[in-house]
C-alpha cells in the first residue's frame, strides 16, 4: 500500500468534487431539506375538520364539544341539521369526523345512565381513524366522569368511583413530540442514501469519461485506488452528519442524549455498508442511468424493512426475519438509542456487532468483486 498514490486518487476526488456546484449544492443541502421535510411529518393527527349534530343543545353537550376541541384533534368547523348533513361533509371530504350528540344527553347524564353519543370518522386512512376514535372514547369517558362527580356533590351523594387510577410515565420523550422519533430515523435513512448514491456515481463516472481504464493500467493497485476514492466520500458523510446533527439540535430541539463520540464510530460502520452497497451497483450497471435504477432495488426494500416507517415487531413472521438482513435496521436501533435514550455500548454492543459484520461482508464482498471486473 503505497499512500502517497492513495492521497494523490483521494485529492483528485476532492477536486472534482468541489469543481462540481450542483453536486456539491445537492450533496449538501438536499440532505438537509429532507431533514426539514421528514422532520415536519408527523403521523399525529390534530384539528381534523368535524361536523357537529347537536340534539341535545345543553350545557352538558356544550361541555362535551368544548372537550374535543381542546384535545386539539378535532376542530368544530361544521353544524349540520340533520344525519345526512353529516354524512355529505363526510363524504365529499370537508369533514373528516363526525359527532351526533342524542336530544336526551343531559337528562341520561344527570339520572346516572350512559348516554350513546356517536362519533363516525373517515376511516379511508386507517391510521388517523384509530387514533381518532382512541382520542374519542378517552374524552367521552373523562366528561362522563366528570359530569357524574359534579352531579354527586350537588345532590350531596357518594361520589361514584370510576375505572382504574392509571398513573401513566413517558419516558425519554416526555413530551411525546414526533419529531424526536422522526429526525434521528431521517439522519440514517439520508446517510444511507447519500453515500450509497455518491459511491456508486463515483465509479459509474469514471467508467462513463473513459477515465476508470487509464487509472488501471496507471502503476496505482486497485487497493489505493479504492482508499483514495472512499476517503473524500467518507469526509462528505462525516459534514452531512454533523450539518443534520446541528439542524436537530438547534433547529427542531432534538438534543442528543448519548455519546456523540460513540455515534460517530457506529457513523463510521455504518459508511462500510453504504459505500459497499454503491461499489456493488456499480459493478454490475453499465450506464449511470441502470445504477440509479439498480440503487432502488436495494434502498426501498431497505426504508421498508427497517423500521424507518412501519415497527418491525408489527410486520409478517417473514418480512420481520428479511428485516434483520438489512444493516438500516440495525443503525436506525443505535441511532435513536444514544440520540433519544442516551444509552451506551453496554446496550447496543450486539446491534453494533452486527452491523458492522454485514458491513463489512458487503463492503468485502464488493470491493473483490470490483479488482475483478478491473482486473
Amino acid at each position: 500500500m503505497n499512500w502517497r498514490r492513495a492521497w494523490t486518487i483521494a485529492r483528485k476526488e476532492y477536486t472534482q468534487f468541489f469543481r462540481d456546484k450542483r453536486t456539491v449544492a445537492a450533496t449538501m443541502l438536499l440532505p438537509l431539506i429532507q431533514v426539514v421535510l421528514y422532520g415536519y411529518l408527523s403521523s399525529d393527527v390534530r384539528y381534523q375538520p368535524t361536523v357537529v349534530w347537536d340534539l341535545s343543545r345543553s350545557a352538558e353537550s356544550r361541555q362535551l364539544l368544548e372537550a374535543f376541541t381542546n384535545s386539539q384533534y378535532f376542530s368544530m368547523k361544521y353544524r349540520a341539521e340533520s344525519m345526512g348533513g353529516v354524512v355529505r361533509r363526510i363524504a365529499d371530504g370537508q369533514a373528516l369526523a363526525g359527532i351526533v350528540i342524542p336530544p336526551n344527553y343531559a337528562s341520561l347524564l344527570h339520572r346516572g345512565k350512559t348516554p350513546q353519543v356517536m362519533v363516525a370518522v373517515d376511516a379511508s386512512d386507517a391510521t388517523a381513524a384509530r387514533t381518532s376514535l382512541s382520542v374519542a372514547q378517552a374524552i367521552g369517558a373523562s366528561v362522563s366522569a366528570d359530569i357524574q362527580r359534579k352531579t354527586a356533590i350537588k345532590r350531596g351523594t357518594p361520589i361514584p368511583k370510576i375505572g382504574v387510577d392509571i398513573r401513566a410515565r413517558a419516558w425519554y420523550n416526555t413530551a411525546l413530540r414526533q419529531e424526536v422519533f422522526i429526525v434521528p430515523g431521517v439522519l440514517a435513512l439520508v446517510m444511507q442514501f447519500t453515500m450509497t448514491f455518491l459511491s456508486m456515481s463515483t465509479i459509474v463516472r469514471e467508467r462513463e469519461l473513459g477515465t476508470l481504464e487509464q487509472l488501471v493500467v496507471s502503476p496505482i493497485r486497485s487497493s489505493e485506488l479504492m482508499l483514495g476514492k472512499m476517503l473524500p466520500l467518507m469526509t462528505i458523510g462525516y459534514i452531512n452528519v454533523t450539518a443534520i446533527l446541528l439542524m436537530a439540535v438547534l433547529w427542531f430541539g432534538v438534543p442528543v442524549a448519548g455519546s456523540v463520540f460513540l455515534l460517530y464510530l457506529t457513523v463510521l460502520v455504518f459508511f462500510f455498508t453504504t459505500l459497499g452497497t454503491g461499489i456493488l451497483v456499480s459493478t454490475v450497471a453499465k450506464t449511470y442511468i441502470q445504477a440509479i435504477q439498480l440503487i432502488q432495488f436495494f434502498l426501498m426494500p431497505s426504508m421498508l424493512l427497517s423500521g424507518f416507517i412501519f415497527p418491525v415487531d408489527a410486520m409478517p413472521v417473514p418480512l420481520q426475519a428479511l428485516s434483520y438482513l438489512v444493516p438500516l435496521t440495525y443503525f436506525l436501533t443505535i441511532v435513536r438509542g444514544i440520540i433519544i435514550k442516551g444509552i451506551g455500548i453496554e446496550y447496543l454492543w450486539p446491534q453494533i456487532t452486527l452491523l458492522a459484520a454485514l458491513g463489512l461482508g458487503v463492503f468485502i464482498f464488493a470491493v473483490t468483486r470490483f479488482q475483478k471486473r478491473i482486473d
